[in-house]
């Protein structure tokens, strides 16, 4: 089939309060035939059970896609205009088991397979941080060992949960230990808060990471830090995995462990438009959890970022 550049609805066609809710309004396409024609689509991922304090995130894709409904096509900041090169849908939320995390697991890695067989570039709506890791997996038979962009206010290294190897706060780890990862090209961004031990952002350090701990990013613009990240991590497939919880719970309080002393929101836009030019094969926004989210602010907030995510994706025009 052609490929169609598919356009939000408008909000004179249909009130946006209106219709069906998709990420940006979007078509929603699911039949293989159709996502042969797509170069990104969103996906949602509904997961919470890989989580260790405040559940909820579950609810973030569906959440997230509705606080959408405001974003408009052209980036009036960057001009930056997705949709007039790229052919994007909403292509719909993976089947989670959700009695079962490590099933769970197994059924993301088996649709992102699927996914990138398709040749799109997706664009994650979590769901908890556990989800990264199936979706690296998928990633490294594509591309090999990728670079990566974590934005976060948790390392997500520790060596297990109760126990258990895999949860959301272990991703990176078991992603360094199964070779996803090519560690000269691994950033990590918004680390903060207190450890268990004195020495547990060290291991990101020993593994050849740059970490830039949230006091590192206090009182000034993210610009000059994104040249220095643009130069480590490029030359090659970059992912980036950003966790709602790197920004300041003043801004997004809408998420399972919020910490304070993060990240501004215009420090998030900073950090995502600073990946403009980079290969990014993929992008997640993880952790919003809207039963916290009195406001619908979290939930906004990560719905915009997703879209600028979107706008730095190769290939996009600008105008």
């Amino acid at each position: 089939m052609e490929k169609i550049l598919h356009q939000p609805l408008g909000g004179n066609e249909m009130p946006r309060f209106g219709g069906i809710a998709t990420m940006l309004r979007l078509p929603h396409i699911t039949a293989p035939e159709q996502l042969d024609t797509l170069d990104v689509g969103f996906v949602g991922i509904p997961l919470d059970i890989g989580t260790s304090l405040r559940s909820g995130t579950r609810f973030g894709p569906r959440q997230l896609r509705t606080e959408s409904v405001m974003i408009r096509p052209y980036n009036m900041a960057t001009g930056a205009a997705p949709f007039d090169s790229l052919s994007v849908a909403d292509i719909g939320d993976v089947p989670i088991n959700t009695f079962n995390l490590l099933d769970a697991v197994a059924i993301i890695e088996r649709e992102y397979d699927r996914i990138l067989g398709h040749n799109i570039i997706p664009l994650t709506l979590g769901g908890d941080h556990t989800l990264t890791l199936p979706i690296l997996r998928a990633m490294h038979k594509k591309y090999g060992k990728v670079g990566l962009i974590h934005v976060d206010a948790h390392a997500d290294v520790g060596d297990h949960m109760f126990g258990e190897k895999i949860a959301h706060g272990t991703t990176f780890r078991r992603a360094r230990e199964e070779g996803l990862l090519d560690c000269d090209r691994v950033v990590q961004i918004g680390l903060r808060a207190q450890g268990y031990t004195a020495e547990d952002f060290d291991w990101s350090r020993q593994q050849g990471w740059r970490v830039v701990q949230a006091e590192e990013c206090w009182h000034k613009s993210l610009a000059p830090l994104m040249e220095e990240v643009r130069e480590r991590v490029g030359g090659g497939p970059v992912y980036l995995s950003f966790d709602i919880d790197g920004i300041d719970p003043a801004w997004a309080p809408g998420t399972g462990t919020p910490e304070v002393g993060g990240l501004t929101t215009i420090q998030g836009l900073e950090i995502v438009r600073g990946c403009l030019g980079l290969d990014l094969v993929g992008c997640d926004l993880v952790e919003v959890s809207p039963p916290y989210d009195t406001t619908g602010n979290t939930s906004l907030l990560g719905a915009n970022l997703l879209y600028e995510m979107l706008c730095v994706l190769p290939g996009v025009k600008y105008r």
